[in-house]
């Protein structure tokens, strides 16, 4: 699927508050944790459990949460298809939109009860 700039400004508005109860309530049918939850965000976003909660009290949208992250140097190793999208193929002006669906992609792992050495991607030596 192709990603529009309608589409892109969509989840750019989208308030982070909003969705993050729906990622650990996904996580804890799967028998999954608020603290495995927040360590792949934190991982991925540079935000630790208070920096999380800020962006949720202060109602941040994704775009605001996105511009406000330290994305991790090995985004790039984050590949597979989320929601239709193949992560690898969404174009460059489209970057909060592909980070979004990175950090979903990694949520989706957590999720499945990938263990989290192998969602927490590492370079290969």
């Amino acid at each position: 699927m192709k990603v529009t700039s309608e589409k892109n400004e969509k989840v750019a508005n989208m308030v982070f508050g909003s969705i993050y109860p729906l990622y650990l309530n996904r996580l804890v049918k799967n028998g999954r944790t608020k603290e495995e939850l927040d360590q792949v965000i934190e991982w991925f976003t540079g935000f630790d459990q208070a920096a999380i909660q800020a962006l949720i009290d202060e109602k941040a949208t994704f775009r605001t949460f996105f511009q406000k992250a330290k994305i991790h140097p090995n985004e790039h190793l984050i590949k597979g298809v989320v929601c239709g999208y193949r992560i690898e193929e969404i174009e460059e002006e489209f970057e909060l939109y592909k980070q979004c669906r990175q950090m979903e992609k990694l949520i989706d792992e957590l999720a499945k009860g990938r263990k989290m050495e192998k969602i927490l991607r590492k370079e290969k030596k």
